[in-house]
């Protein structure tokens, strides 16, 4: 079973290998780097590199796996040791870190992201409750490298067992609070987080920065401590697998596992398929998109969901998109594999164009969409297939 790392696993463009067929790498050790915007790719196990391609690494174990890793190499200070460890936003489209870090607040926010915003993930949970002291350690780390004067954890107050822990620990530190969200779709939205936790509403496009905050998911704080404390780089990821496996619908939890594996190998740590299944959906139900046995575990997945059999569907379509629910290529790719034409396709209304992409003005507050629904029945829908996140 060989490991694939893809040389894209961030925003911005793909990474440059160090590495060339035939080398023999160390889990830890910096085989790619960033040109331009970027995060440093590290071998996630010991072995030797198979070939390399245009889009990713890949490397033949060594029977033989130790525990220790490559450090990181020390740094002047804590956002170059984020920085050198390749860490990225785990959820989402991957931001690097060093990049949203390196800002003075003067006084401001930082918020931690622990909404588990989307149906059936359950790592970030299992994080918040079981080392509750790792999310206030990062936090002090990043209000010291940003300056900023308080922080918040933001998390549904449903979510008993993590709030308990959270608050335990918030009692002996000055400054970091427990912030609760609104049990709904997208709570997770950076915006959403910003509305409820500050009050200010941002347009779209707007970056927390502007309400003077920064926002990072749960995981990721976990990184950022693994590399100030420990010097380790983001080799390892912790995912979600649930619906149709053996383990139950609500899955199962595997935390640190290593980058570049196939989503396969931890269907089958759940005991395997129950049949009849359909596609794998890797991430969220909301925001996932289809994969297969075969595709690589990187530094933004967060879940691998094993769906029913889409139903087949012969009457003519109509899609209606939402950013929080379902983009029109998601949409898109859901109706052929049922077998649908699509013969007419909407936004929903709150949806604004923001640079080339369409984005919701108001997540979270949902609005009728009978215009749009009346519209497509004129062009001859027969059924609907919406991503919106109200309906």
């Amino acid at each position: 079973m060989n490991i694939v790392l893809p040389l894209k696993q961030h925003v911005g463009a793909p990474c440059k290998p160090l590495v060339k067929t035939g080398d023999l790498v160390k889990k830890g050790q910096l085989i790619a780097v960033p040109e331009g915007l970027g995060a440093n790719i590290h071998a996630s196990i010991y072995g030797t590199v198979d070939r390399i391609n245009e889009e990713c690494i890949i490397i033949t174990p060594d029977k033989q796996q130790p525990e220790a890793y490559i450090k990181i190499k020390e740094t002047k200070d804590n956002l170059k040791a984020i920085e050198e460890a390749g860490i990225v936003g785990a959820g989402g489209a991957g931001f690097p870190a060093h990049i949203k870090l390196n800002t003075d607040l003067k006084g401001g926010y930082v918020i931690v992201n622990g909404a588990e915003c989307e149906p059936l993930l359950a790592h970030n949970l299992k994080l918040m409750e079981e080392s509750p002291e790792v999310i206030i350690r990062g936090i002090k780390y990043i209000m010291e490298i940003t300056n900023a004067a308080k922080g918040y954890i933001a998390v549904k107050s449903k979510y008993k067992k993590a709030v308990r822990g959270l608050k335990k620990a918030c009692t002996i530190e000055t400054g970091i609070e427990v912030k609760f969200l609104p049990d709904i779709y997208p709570s997770g939205d950076e915006r959403v987080i910003i509305r409820e936790l500050l009050g200010v509403v941002l347009e779209p496009g707007k970056l927390p920065l502007e309400a003077g905050a920064v926002v990072q998911n749960v995981e990721t704080i976990k990184h950022i401590v693994n590399a100030i404390e420990l010097r380790k780089p983001f080799i390892t990821k912790d995912i979600t697998v649930a619906g149709r496996v053996q383990s139950g619908r609500k899955g199962k939890v595997f935390l640190d596992v290593a980058l570049g594996e196939p989503v396969g190998k931890y269907i089958e740590l759940c005991g395997g398929y129950v049949m009849p299944y359909g596609e794998i959906t890797l991430g969220g139900p909301f925001t996932g998109s289809a994969g297969n046995e075969k595709t690589p575990i990187t530094k933004t997945l967060g879940g691998i969901l094993v769906s029913m059999p889409f139903p087949q569907e012969t009457r003519k379509m109509g899609i209606l998109a939402c950013e929080c629910g379902a983009q029109e290529e998601r949409l898109r790719e859901i109706a052929n594999a049922m077998g649908a034409e699509v013969i007419a396709a909407e936004k929903c209304k709150r949806m604004v164009e923001i640079n080339g992409r369409y984005r919701c003005d108001k997540p979270g507050e949902c609005p009728g969409q009978a215009e749009k629904i009346l519209s497509m029945k004129k062009k001859g829908i027969q059924v609907l297939l919406t991503g919106t996140c109200g309906d």
